[in-house]
């Protein structure tokens, strides 16, 4: 027989499992239970594990630099993320190295598009990479993309893009070379280069970075099974986001129907009746809560609670509009009960205000003002701005 799991069933579920009525000790507790932290804007690394650890700035920078228990990298949908150490070579097979593969096919079009390479654009782009990390074995540590360049100045070959468009024109090739290197695992993102708000980063063989040294030199994912890396990130994102609809989860991963299929086809799933759509959960977590606890939080944008699901009418509503930018980037939200049911931002005062979008009651607006007084206290005399801005976030920062 299928299970019926209901709205108020999955909201008590997501408050569970996304760590938001009981928070953690550490950065990489959050990381793991999570799956992954979004990374594409630096704030949301921060924001995501202060909002179910507590941890202060230092204490994230310790997990990333110091520790290195959790790791920043391109994962599911060409997306930067910072996943548990142990979880990046899996997401390096599962999905990164498909997404690698795109890259370079690009790449390489556009080198031998743009006269690069003498003909051969893609034997001209492996040298570039070697020399690229022939300097970095040279350098024994980390370098910027400045740096590399110095070393390696084929670097700053310039391709010509949208050169009919008001804002194309030549731009060197440095940092998409160095993505793809990293992309197919054979650098890490290491050590931020100014505050905790900086998106700069500088590179690093996974020999020199990564936990377990020489290991690493083949780089990340080297001999793992893509399938199995797929059935296995499967069952995590189920673990954590489930149960779901299929097509969440191959939205999430960013894989083929069939890549989806296959890895679902290796686990022990059940299929569940999610208010009439047929969802799958894994056979052995079917146990639901009667409903939500009344839990407020503040997330911050790209947080990976209203990023799990491709379908969130279930925890949304009719929110979308002054909460998402037009490209599916949701800004910071408001959460009351497992839904979302506002959003906030930061002034150049430092004052957090945020609008609710419905009627919570007494107690539930209580509970926003105090956790929008905590974050206000914990941020000090940082100034956050998303990465991708939203109306609702545009309107109260103003």
């Amino acid at each position: 027989m299928t299970t019926k799991v209901g709205v108020a069933q999955r909201r008590g579920r997501l408050v569970e499992r996304q760590l938001l009525a009981a928070p953690v000790a550490t950065v990489g507790q959050v990381a793991d239970a999570l799956v992954a932290l979004h990374a594409t804007d630096p704030v949301t690394v921060y924001l995501s594990a202060r909002a179910r650890s507590r941890c202060a700035v230092d204490e994230v920078d310790a997990a990333l630099y110091e520790e290195r228990a959790v790791v920043r990298m391109l994962g599911m949908r060409r997306t930067v993320f910072v996943v548990p150490a142990g979880l990046a070579d899996v997401v390096q097979a599962a999905c990164t190295d498909d997404v690698a593969r795109r890259m370079r096919r690009q790449m390489e079009k556009d080198l031998a598009g743009g006269g690069v390479g003498g003909g051969d654009a893609g034997a001209w782009l492996r040298s570039v990479e070697d020399g690229v990390l022939r300097a970095l074995a040279a350098r024994g540590g980390g370098a910027t993309g400045a740096q590399l360049s110095a070393d390696e100045p084929r670097l700053r070959t310039q391709l010509v893009y949208a050169a009919d468009k008001s804002y194309g024109g030549a731009a060197y090739i440095t940092s998409r070379v160095l993505v793809l290197i990293a992309a197919e695992g054979r650098t890490i993102r290491g050590h931020r280069r100014g505050g905790w708000t900086s998106g700069q980063f500088e590179w690093f063989l996974p020999q020199a970075w990564l936990r377990g040294g020489e290991s690493a030199g083949a780089g990340l994912g080297a001999g793992l099974d893509a399938g199995r890396a797929r059935t296995e990130l499967a069952r995590r994102w189920l673990t954590t986001f489930g149960p779901g609809l299929v097509a969440d989860l191959q939205w999430w991963a960013g894989w083929t129907g069939a890549q989806t299929k296959a890895a679902l086809a290796a686990l022990p799933v059940a299929e569940v009746d999610l208010d009439g759509q047929a969802g799958v959960a894994l056979a052995d977590d079917l146990d639901f809560p009667a409903d939500a606890p009344e839990v407020a939080a503040l997330l911050p944008a790209l947080d990976p609670a209203p990023m799990g699901w491709q379908a969130r009418a279930w925890y949304l509503g009719p929110h979308i509009p002054p909460l998402f930018d037009r490209t599916g980037n949701v800004g910071p939200t408001v959460w009351w009960a497992g839904r979302v049911v506002g959003g906030w931002a930061q002034r150049a005062s430092g004052e957090v205000v945020y609008r609710l979008l419905e009627d919570i009651g007494a107690d539930g607006e209580a509970a926003v003002a105090a956790q929008a007084a905590a974050l206000e206290s914990w941020l000090g005399p940082a100034r956050v701005t998303p990465r991708f801005r939203t109306p609702l976030e545009r309107e109260l920062s103003a």
